[in-house]
């Protein structure tokens, strides 16, 4: 089911079920709950004795084949099926982060039969950006004629990515991030130890948030603990987090910039308030100009962490170029 903070959109969607467009853009960050929105909304159209509000029963076969994921009516297509194109071009890494062209046509079949319940047929697309070239250029024949009753359910967290061919078909619909109250009200329910920090940690995206295990809070904390020591060491701590996940650690350091960078306007850190005194520690000993230049320069590695032609030097010169940034406000203050 959609999570609390998006019922009422939900609500008011399938209100006018009659007048829905056979093809929806829901859109948003990632994390707040786009993916459980479509499923909610895939599972009221499929319905064979929807509420009076229009939601899924919860009852029928239909919801009962939905929640066993063997719906006959339905398809969710996401990155990560390998095909033998795939694998003879040698493009295993890539095709698990894309969704490729051969899951797309496959759905024209499904696309053009009659549905097995004699109702609806939902195809929900997840993430849509992950969607190849050719991947795109072949729903959009689909977009363009859909047999009646058949409703597409992209979802996408970078939207901007999509084809304007694509988004031009869609009627789009912008799923908001639940305000703190909220999003911590349930992450108690999750049982989070500290929602308010997992909260912070995930950029205020909950279902970001609920992820955060044990292993990660402690990795985090050696981390912080580490870079804020007045005897850090670049070399050494690469060394004792090599087995880190590297863009966990690229995330940790960008967040951790981004609270110097603000530490003057703001006051209390965005991302690590836990460590709010080593932040004004580390702030006040970095320059301005040097933090600001350093946090630009997190933005760009952001970019390339998931790709690093040497994951140990990359790792060694994030933590060399954070020292330099420290030794630059240094020298500043003492000139």
């Amino acid at each position: 089911m959609a999570l609390p903070w998006h019922k009422t959109q939900l609500e008011q969607i399938l209100a006018g079920k009659a007048r829905l467009p056979h093809a929806l853009l829901i859109r948003g960050t990632a994390g707040v709950g786009k993916l459980e929105f479509a499923r909610a909304l895939g599972k009221a159209l499929l319905c064979e004795n929807p509420t009076r509000q229009g939601e899924a029963c919860g009852n029928c076969p239909a919801c009962g084949w939905f929640e066993q994921g063997s719906h006959p009516d339905f398809r969710l297509v996401e990155p990560g099926s390998l095909t033998e194109k795939d694998e003879e071009e040698g493009g295993e890494k890539k095709a698990s982060l894309q969704i490729a062209v051969e899951q797309v046509r496959e759905l024209a079949a499904f696309v053009n039969l009659s549905s097995h319940r004699g109702g609806a047929k939902v195809i929900v697309i997840h993430p849509a950006e992950a969607m190849n070239p050719n991947a795109a250029n072949a729903l959009l024949k689909s977009l363009e004629e859909p047999p009646p009753a058949t409703h597409f359910l992209l979802v996408s967290h970078r939207w901007h990515h999509l084809l304007p061919t694509i988004k031009s078909r869609c009627q789009q619909i912008a799923l908001p991030a639940p305000d703190a109250k909220a999003a911590q009200a349930w992450l108690e329910k999750q049982g989070a130890a500290d929602p308010k920090l997992a909260l912070a940690q995930a950029g205020g995206a909950p279902l970001l948030a609920v992820k955060l295990d044990a292993e990660y809070w402690e990795q985090r904390a050696f981390f912080l603990n580490a870079i804020s020591a007045p005897d850090f060491d670049p070399l050494q701590v690469a060394e004792q987090i090599r087995d880190y996940p590297l863009p966990g650690v690229v995330r940790w350091l960008q967040q951790w910039s981004y609270d110097l960078v603000v530490h003057g306007c703001a006051g209390r850190p965005r991302y690590n308030p836990d460590h709010a005194e080593a932040v004004v520690r580390a702030a006040m000993q970095a320059g301005r100009v040097e933090t600001l230049r350093f946090h630009r320069q997190m933005l760009r590695w952001q970019r390339v962490v998931n790709h690093p032609l040497n994951p140990r030097l990359f790792l060694e010169q994030l933590l060399l170029s954070y020292a330099e940034m420290q030794r630059g406000g240094t020298r500043g203050q003492a000139a």
